[in-house]
């Protein structure tokens, strides 16, 4: 079991893929990453963007899981071209619904200037090694999970008496 963390302007009590927003990273889907400062940061970003107050909500997670083969599950375990074109076609789709069917995606977070990135690809000012490059986040390789099916929140476990309020 690992310790995972998501950063909100709100203590996430229940996990509700519908309040997911669409073209982010890896799609929409319920984001959380293995470091609890780049959770803060994320926390923070949000309060600033949208108000509210500031929360990391801790989660534990049974990374066996990511060995059960009854799940459609994508590991990017660094960063790639590869990697780098996922993002790009996940946050450059006109579809509010997902572009892949993975149950579980497992990789590096993208730097927060992501939007910035793909107007700059898509209109030919930087190439693909550039864009890849920009992409990275700027603090250290951080990874995150994202859970898109709601039958996994079961393999999970939150710890609401644990949450931290910043």
């Amino acid at each position: 079991m690992i310790r995972l963390y998501h950063g909100s302007n709100a203590l996430i009590k229940h996990i509700d893929l519908a309040k997911s927003k669409p073209n982010k990273d890896f799609g929409k889907a319920f984001y959380l990453s293995e470091s609890y400062r780049q959770a803060e940061e994320m926390s923070a970003f949000t309060v600033e963007r949208l108000g509210g107050l500031s929360f990391v909500t801790e989660f534990e997670f049974d990374e066996n899981l990511l060995q059960d083969n009854s799940l459609n599950i994508k590991i990017f375990r660094d960063y790639s071209k590869e990697w780098a074109d996922f993002i790009f076609a996940n946050r450059n789709t006109a579809s509010m619904s997902n572009i892949h069917d993975f149950d579980i995606i497992y990789g590096p977070i993208a730097n927060d200037r992501v939007g910035r990135q793909i107007f700059n690809y898509k209109e030919g000012y930087i190439d693909t090694e550039e864009f890849m490059n920009r992409l990275k986040y700027m603090k250290g390789i951080t990874f995150q999970y994202t859970f898109l099916l709601k039958k996994l929140s079961k393999n999970y476990r939150e710890y609401e008496r644990h949450a931290k309020r910043l």
